[in-house]
């Protein structure tokens, strides 16, 4: 049984951001398919890349002067449609897969 949020993600099309923003939706629907009733893709200009979930702004290429890791992408998705889900690997600290490696 499919959620009910929605995930849109607007591209440039100047910028030729199709595919990655296709691979972004893929990513996202893959993991929050049970949460998720819809991800659009929308096509824009002006070099925009922008991800909206139910409506509110979670990531702006403009405001933060690059595009999301899909580690990010799915992060903040999973922080609007399933707070107390925990993404297995994807949520591990930086410090510790470091110390981790360094044992």
């Amino acid at each position: 049984m499919a959620g009910s949020h929605s995930v849109r993600i607007k591209y440039c099309t100047q910028c030729r951001w199709m595919m990655r923003s296709a691979w972004m939706a893929q990513e996202v629907l893959t993991t929050f398919e049970s949460e998720l009733s819809e991800v659009t893709l929308a096509p824009g200009s002006g070099g925009v890349f922008e991800v909206h979930v139910d409506g509110q702004l979670i990531w702006s290429r403009s405001e933060q002067g690059r595009f999301p890791d899909i580690k990010e992408l799915k992060q903040l998705v999973r922080d609007r449609v399933a707070p107390d889900r925990d993404l297995g690997h994807t949520d591990r600290k930086a410090e510790e897969d470091g110390s981790a490696k360094a044992t």
